[in-house]
């Protein structure tokens, strides 16, 4: 009687971590419809090196994207899959700028491969490395 509690526990255990697991899936709601504003870039909360303002991302409906990479805009697509998010910034605005900042914010954002929601923070990684995070845009 004791084994058949202790396999009925085990059971119930096996069961309540598989439904649990779905909450990994990616909620749409949680980017759609939102501006997000980078927030740190590469582990550096010192954004001062994009001097022309803050890169932001809009997640729009059907799977669209637009935004600003620190000099140039940019309009796009997204594709979610369980947790797994890509990101391709699409058309990029061909504007003269100064530094590699904007590169290199377009080339991290071709590198995301997943990404989090945590208290109100986006977080962008390539695994388990995060590239970079933001917040949502203030009205």
């Amino acid at each position: 009687m004791k084994q058949v509690r202790i396999f009925s526990l085990g059971i119930l255990i096996l069961l309540f971590i598989g439904c649990s697991g779905s909450s990994n899936l990616a909620n749409p709601n949680l980017l759609i419809g939102k501006t997000w504003v980078l927030s740190s870039f590469k582990g550096d909360h010192d954004l001062s090196k994009f001097s022309l303002g803050s890169p932001f991302i809009s997640f729009l409906e059907e799977g669209r994207l637009a935004g600003f990479a620190g000099c140039n805009n940019f309009s796009g697509t997204f594709s979610l899959e369980g947790m797994g998010l890509l990101l391709d910034p699409g058309a990029i605005t061909k504007k003269a700028c100064s530094g590699t900042t904007d590169t290199a914010f377009i080339s991290a954002m071709d590198n995301v491969k997943n990404f989090s929601v945590e208290k109100s923070r986006l977080i962008l990684m390539d695994g388990t490395i995060e590239l970079m995070s933001f917040i949502p845009k203030k009205d």
